[in-house]
């Protein structure tokens, strides 16, 4: 299967963190096509950017560490974002609604951790 990951789980699977759900473990582990947006790198390098205390997340290293973990990077196109003015309005975070809508869009599943994305209809999974 390809499954596009969200941020969240993004920022977790490099920390080998206990926080990654067991299940997103699982299907990291198995023979998926796995993907990381453009959009989540971008949010990423924002948050970095504002140089806050508690966000120490460089871009740089862990675009880098995902490919060459063999993780695909999604670009952002157009058509992702005019998927995203036909989306209900579940959740306000833009980051988050283009992941859905990329998601959607390429055929592939959302692997989230986040209540909210989960809500969304579409080929989306929470773990």
């Amino acid at each position: 299967m390809r499954y596009l990951l969200d941020t969240q789980l993004l920022l977790w699977v490099p920390l080998k963190t206990r926080a990654l759900p067991l299940a997103a473990a699982e299907i990291l582990n198995a023979d998926n096509e796995i993907f990381f947006s453009a959009a989540s790198v971008w949010e990423v390098a924002i948050k970095f950017g504002r140089g806050k205390p508690d966000f120490k997340v460089n871009p740089h290293p862990l675009r880098r560490g995902l490919l060459q973990n063999g993780y695909t990077e999604l670009p952002i196109t157009s058509e992702h974002a005019m998927h995203v003015a036909g989306l209900p309005h579940i959740h306000k975070d833009p980051f988050d609604r283009l992941l859905i809508a990329q998601a959607t869009v390429e055929g592939m599943t959302l692997l989230t951790s986040n209540r909210l994305i989960a809500e969304y209809p579409g080929p989306i999974r929470r773990v």
